[in-house]
């Protein structure tokens, strides 16, 4: 790491999402919002997922894992800036921002590639169902989950490290909400284009690959839903997978359009805006659209209920 960032470079100053105090206000309200939505759906998921043994198939295994980067990839990022504005104070340390900026790379990465292994699962489960559970073991399961967290998490180091090494002057002042890496890249006063070359390496194979990868998943999918005879079914199957890549667009498009852009468009308005989408958005909508809306899961949630709503009963009536 750099000598002078480590030495003069203490503190680092955030502008926010916006100069304007009744903007600050209701961004902080949507951003609480939103984050409590992503920690109650995501924590729902996860403990319906462990607690019903229906629930134990790789699908569910995956949207656990997803469940789990969400809520830690929502936290990194919005749970500071929240602390910030109640506290009234917009600062980060040095080592805080080092940290901010390599989770929330991480748990990003994580869920590029971990999106592409679920449309796997999924074409795999539709269009090959005698041989899914041969092919989707619980040994592949755990290895390809894996594989996308250390995945995410050596790509994040790679990028966190390459700029924080980098010159920054003595500059402080991070227009932006959080420590985005971009954000953090433009106080760097020093050559940037191997750090630059290095980020476009790993955006390229992060995000245009894993998306042509869901793309051709969900191409095999719906020719086996066309393939359906029951309009019905047809019907709820075509629903599900809309929805399944609206977020995936979502997320992608967005994250996209932040990292893939020319280098003429530089507006850090709008990034701040793009930030917002995939770090707070995206996050609270998987848990809704991938699974609250199955009916699979409000069975498990009901009998989650149910039973806990026994116990109580029972451990206040032995009293």
């Amino acid at each position: 790491m750099d000598k002078t960032n480590a030495t003069v470079i203490s503190n680092f100053i955030f502008l926010g999402f916006t100069q304007c105090p009744q903007l600050e206000v209701i961004t902080f309200v949507l951003c609480l919002l939103m984050y409590l939505v992503t920690l109650l759906g995501n924590i729902i998921l996860i403990s319906v997922s462990v607690l019903d043994s229906h629930l134990h198939t790789p699908m569910y295994f995956f949207l656990s894992n997803l469940s789990c980067l969400d809520i830690w990839y929502t936290s990194s990022a919005l749970t500071p800036m929240l602390a910030n504005f109640v506290s009234g104070k917009s600062t980060i340390s040095f080592s805080g921002c080092a940290a901010q900026m390599y989770f929330s790379l991480a748990m990003g990465s994580t869920e590029c590639v971990l999106l592409s292994v679920m449309a796997y699962d999924r074409y795999v489960a539709i269009c090959n169902p005698l041989r899914y559970p041969i092919i989707m073991n619980k040994k592949i399961c755990v290895q390809t989950a894996a594989g996308s967290w250390v995945t995410g998490s050596f790509t994040a180091l790679v990028e966190t490290v390459s700029v924080l090494q980098l010159s920054l002057c003595g500059r402080s002042v991070i227009n932006h909400f959080t420590c985005e890496i971009l954000a953090v890249l433009r106080l760097v006063c020093v050559d940037t284009s191997k750090v630059q070359l290095i980020m476009l390496v790993i955006s390229v194979l992060l995000l245009p690959m894993p998306m042509l990868l869901i793309c051709i998943s969900y191409a095999f999918i719906l020719s086996s839903i066309l393939r359906i005879s029951s309009l019905d079914g047809r019907s709820k199957a075509f629903s599900t997978c809309a929805a399944h890549l609206s977020v995936v667009v979502l997320f992608y498009g967005t994250a996209l359009s932040m990292y893939l852009k020319p280098s003429t468009i530089d507006s850090q308005e709008v990034d701040k805006f793009i930030a917002l989408v995939y770090i707070g958005l995206t996050p609270m909508l998987n848990p809704i659209i991938y699974s609250l809306r199955n009916r699979e899961v409000k069975v498990a949630v009901k009998k989650l209920l149910v039973r806990n709503s026994v116990c109580a009963l029972s451990v206040s009536s032995s009293k």
